[in-house]
């Protein structure tokens, strides 16, 4: 079993490893991993791998490195596990390795959750594996976009949910920065949908013109323009980047009209993120999970999966417009495309699809 492994304190150190695989043990399945997607939402995880408990999914035997969690599919090849029949088919959280053991708990025909040991204590909503066979969100077609843009659009879904039904202070403008990510455009893609409220992306001069094609943001503003940044009424602020100094300017230049400042992830992975101080309303760390389970508790879990479901499946169609998934097979092209996620060498108009 092939396992690519990525030095913890060195993201670019990275290797394969070749584990024999051993016995199933009674309660357990093995998974075959199809393929899956990376994004820059994967770099995230890696660098938000010790604080957050990314590396704590998928452990490597040596603690000095890690798999990185990806989203994907796979297919059961093995099982002694009641109710996960060999040939089933999933989708969830993957590490990136030919195959993968598990241990189902809460089967049912819909899903299971991995019981094991090492990921007791972490988020559910990735410890869960849908099955496709019983997934309404589920469609053949959209196999790459799914791959793509499920965790995203769910992560942008809840962004919008959060400012536009929850929060104090409804903003009629959202700034988002790094604007080409996938979660931005998800992010962008729902606020459009509402009608009301305007988005300003803000990217880099080399993005500027995808961003605009995209037609997701009523304007686009490149960072070193940031000091001349206007908007509309009451604002909030969105963070991909992760760069302080910028997160500083935003609130400089929208003042007293700023009333949320969320930060999301980190794109910007191997910038300064000292913080910076800055006016207005501090910047507050959104954890997806955490929302999540409080707006099913607030909603029930069928109504919250229902309205994230209808969203999702308008915006797999939707994004064809401004996205082209791209296939790539092999180890060398797996090391290559994380090489190149890092340094940011990936259009934006491309979406990566990987198998073994």
């Amino acid at each position: 079993m092939a396992d690519f492994l990525i030095r913890r304190g060195n993201l670019r150190d990275t290797s394969w490893t070749e584990t024999p695989a051993a016995p199933l043990a009674d309660g357990q399945a093995r998974l075959k991993v199809d393929a899956f997607a990376l994004t820059a939402n994967n770099v995230t995880y890696a660098t938000f791998g010790e604080a957050m408990g990314y590396w704590s999914f998928f452990p490597a035997a040596d603690p000095a490195f890690g798999r990185v969690p990806v989203w994907g599919f796979a297919t059961v090849t093995e099982s002694k596990a009641e109710g996960v029949a060999p040939g089933a088919r999933v989708y969830g959280y993957l590490p990136v390795s030919e195959q993968f053991d598990v241990s189902p708990i809460r089967v049912s025909a819909a899903s299971f959750m991995d019981g094991a040991a090492h990921r007791q204590g972490l988020a559910p909503i990735y410890n869960t594996y849908i099955f496709n066979a019983a997934d309404p969100s589920y469609d053949p077609a959209f196999e790459a976009q799914q791959m793509l843009f499920r965790p995203l659009f769910t992560t942008g879904w809840m962004i919008d949910d959060c400012l536009m039904e929850t929060g104090a202070d409804i903003p009629e403008t959202v700034v988002i920065s790094s604007a080409s990510s996938k979660t931005a455009l998800a992010l962008a893609h729902c606020l459009k949908q509402r009608g009301a409220v305007e988005a300003i992306g803000l990217t880099s001069p080399a993005n500027k013109a995808f961003v605009e094609a995209s037609g997701l943001y009523a304007r686009t503003t490149t960072y070193d323009e940031v000091d001349s940044l206007h908007a509309r009424g009451l604002t909030a602020y969105v963070d991909f980047l992760g760069r302080p100094a910028l997160t500083a300017d935003v609130h400089h230049a929208l003042k007293d009209r700023l009333v949320r400042s969320l930060v999301i992830g980190v794109t910007d992975w191997e910038g300064n993120r000292a913080p910076v101080e800055a006016p207005g309303p501090q910047p507050e760390f959104f954890f997806v999970p955490t929302y999540a389970a409080e707006r099913a508790k607030a909603l029930g879990a069928d109504e919250l999966n229902a309205r994230t479901g209808k969203s999702l499946a308008g915006f797999y169609a939707a994004s064809s417009k401004y996205l082209t998934p791209e296939h790539q097979k092999g180890r060398a092209a797996i090391e290559t495309a994380w090489r190149q996620t890092l340094d940011a060498k990936v259009s934006p108009s491309t979406g990566l699809i990987l198998s073994f």
